[in-house]
């Protein structure tokens, strides 16, 4: 698996657009040194109860992109090394992606999802470890996450029937037809029962996480009515009882995309709200149940999007009830997800400022500052969470990488990993690293500073701004893509962590409510003059980028300031008021701008780029999804049509069916072609 990767059709275009580029804009060769290799991503990793065997989901990142379109299903052995890749039955195309492997409790079996491609339904397969005996265990139309073992050997899921797009307000968006009023299919707790789905949470709830108690008879899990897409900001922690035995009667049918048909059995008891937060700035994600069944744990801040967590640590006692413990309060630190270890402590993943840490909180049963088992300028992932841990052998799997040592699975006890793969050996980033600490306002703020070592003279800066706005910029392997060809010709990267930001506590991400656009700016601002002091930065070759909020940042700041010469717009926000209105997430406004945008219209007009357009003079070039319902089409073409109209130098790309960020090789390609044929056209 280290060795040369066949190029496929995809991957050559993007090749081939970026030669046509380098060549029209006379731009230098790469410099020697920086792997033009496809890099090899983890997507889910899984270590079996026993420690012996490590199933993954992976794939080669597309030259132009990081999702890889060919995914494939592969069990390592933890002692030998030996890997087995599994067959699947739909090939290895473009969509046949297996996700959520979990393994059985006597570590012999693995299932997993497998998605039918050019659809939204799924199948659950079984395998064994040595990957014989592949059997189909349902086939279901819908989609299927989140695959669990009970106790008693069945599993359990979250499960959309009649799923009309992916799980997810970043996935692409379902056709806007139709009565908008109908009532959404909604993601239910369900369990596969010989051959037959039980439904264990009610028909009116989207649950959007889960865990199951220890005996198996109930869960808990954050959840919310209506549209999933849109109420992951206000979802409430509930308890499920009444799991049951194996389902015998009551069973009605349902027609699967094959025309088959699967059983199904509602078995509800119970839906119990164990906490509603009462602050609209309090989300809650990541609940996790103790071994011995006593404590759910779970993650509550200001969370701006699905996928990105942080915040404090809390939690409830599930034997007395009441209200739950910040078990963290005043952390300088962003938790990001949490773990129960075999001995029943609870574990979290933080981000502290530049590092990543893992810290033990003991019973967490009382607030603690928690004793640090590693710490790295790294990230580690295995999925939604960043560590597998096999019970009873009490050891560990995740996924490892820096922003100059691309991913690799490492095992071994917290703190004490070696890898078991070697899939990018011989891959770097000959760049330079730096971590930037400056002042703001009085705050302290951190960002990254990436230069090529291979530059000479005064470099070009672009600044990239996360999205979010409740984020960071962690250090992950940039290559190959958009970052790594903009470090190859010569660019120096500049990765600030705003205010607003994951990575120093709960009041700096709350810093920029009902300021967006204003402090932010100024930090990031700030960070630039820092970057200046600290490398060769030519200050009148200045670009901005990123993407959803760093797409309105970047419309923003062209609006604010001349100081930058470029700008590139992905899925950006240039009209609050009207946006208002126009996605589909609208949930996520209230924590920030304190009202609606019908209660209190100033604060959403004081940080809307449209009512600044004419201070532009910035060349801009802006592209979004055309199904995007985080930050809809229509924000961007507001923006191009503004800038068009007034002369400044603009352009803009809608690609069809893409959703919150772009998911097509060729797609991503063409992005990185014009984007890097605006930068160097203003910039070099």
């Amino acid at each position: 698996m280290g060795g040369p990767r066949r190029i496929g059709r995809a991957t050559a275009l993007a090749l081939a657009l970026i030669a046509s580029v380098a060549g029209a804009t006379n731009a230098a060769a790469p410099p020697t040194g920086f792997s033009q290799r496809l890099v090899h991503r983890f997507l889910n990793v899984a270590i079996s109860p026993n420690g012996a065997w490590v199933a993954s989901v992976e794939g080669d990142s597309p030259q132009n992109g990081h999702y890889p379109s060919l995914r494939e299903l592969v069990v390592r052995q933890v002692g030998t090394g030996g890997a087995t890749k599994i067959s699947l039955p739909c090939g290895q195309v473009p969509q046949c992606w297996p996700g959520f492997p979990a393994w059985s409790a006597d570590s012999q079996h693995l299932s997993f999802t497998l998605r039918k491609p050019g659809s939204h339904s799924y199948s659950v397969y079984t395998v064994a470890a040595n990957g014989s005996d592949l059997t189909r265990q349902i086939e279901f139309n819908g989609t299927i996450v989140d695959l669990r073992y009970l106790p008693d050997g069945r599993l359990t899921m979250l499960a959309i029937q009649d799923a009309r797009k992916e799980v997810g307000a970043t996935e692409a968006g379902a056709p806007v037809a139709g009565d908008l009023d109908e009532a959404p299919a909604e993601q239910r707790i369900a369990i596969l029962d010989h051959g037959s789905l039980q439904w264990v949470s009610p028909t009116d709830l989207f649950v959007y996480e889960y865990d199951a108690l220890p005996d198996g008879k109930g869960f808990v899990g954050t959840a919310a009515p209506g549209d999933g897409d849109n109420n992951w900001w206000t979802a409430k922690l509930y308890a499920f009882s009444g799991a049951g035995g194996p389902a015998a009667s009551g069973r009605t049918g349902a027609q699967t995309a094959s025309g088959s048909t699967i059983a199904h059995t509602n078995h509800i008891v119970a839906a119990e709200v164990l906490y509603a937060p009462t602050d609209i700035r309090q989300q809650i994600a990541s609940p996790k149940v103790s071994p011995d069944g006593q404590t759910v744990a779970f993650i509550a801040g200001i969370m701006s999007d699905f996928g990105s967590t942080g915040g404090d640590v809390y939690t409830l006692s599930l034997a007395t009830g009441g209200q739950p413990t910040d078990i963290t309060p005043a952390m300088p630190a962003s938790a990001r997800s949490l773990h129960w270890s075999c001995k029943n402590r609870l574990l979290v993943d933080e981000l502290a400022g530049a590092q990543t840490q893992l810290v033990d909180l003991g019973s967490g049963r009382q607030p603690t500052p928690g004793k640090v088992l590693w710490s790295g300028a790294e990230s580690l992932t295995r999925g939604d969470d960043s560590l597998s841990l096999a019970c009873p052998a009490g050891v560990t799997a995740t996924s490892h990488e820096s922003f100059t040592s691309p991913p690799e699975i490492q095992t071994g006890t917290v703190g004490h990993w070696k890898n078991l793969t070697a899939a990018n050996a011989g891959i770097t980033l000959p760049i330079t690293v730096q971590n930037l600490q400056w002042k703001s306002d009085g705050f302290n703020v951190q960002g990254w500073l990436l230069l090529p070592q291979s530059a000479t003279g005064k470099m070009p800066l672009l600044t990239s701004v996360h999205g979010g706005p409740a984020a960071a910029n962690v250090p992950v392997f940039r290559g190959p893509g958009m970052q790594q060809m903009l470090l190859e010709r010569g660019y120096a990267l500049f990765l600030p962590n705003p205010r607003g930001s994951f990575g120093q506590g709960e009041q700096f991400t709350l810093a920029n409510v009902r300021d967006f656009g204003h402090g932010d700016l100024r930090d990031i601002l700030a960070g630039i003059d820092a970057a200046e002091k600290a490398a060769p930065i030519d200050d009148a070759r200045l670009g901005l980028t990123g993407g959803s909020y760093g797409g309105f940042m970047t419309m923003w700041a062209v609006t604010q300031t001349n100081r930058f010469k470029a700008a590139v717009a992905e899925a950006g926000l240039s009209n609050w008021l009207s946006y208002y209105g126009e996605n589909g997430i609208d949930a996520w406004m209230l924590p920030y701008f304190g009202a609606s945008v019908y209660d209190d219209p100033e604060v959403y007009a004081k940080s809307s780029p449209i009512n600044y357009i004419k201070n532009v003079r910035t060349p801009t070039f802006a592209f979004v999804g055309e199904r995007d319902i985080e930050c809809p089409a229509p924000q961007t073409q507001e923006f191009w049509h503004a800038l068009k109209e007034l002369g400044i130098p603009t352009s803009v790309m809608i690609y069809p069916g893409e959703g919150h960020g772009l998911r097509e090789p060729e797609h991503n390609a063409d992005a990185m072609r014009r984007t890097l044929e605006w930068f160097d056209r203003y910039l070099k």
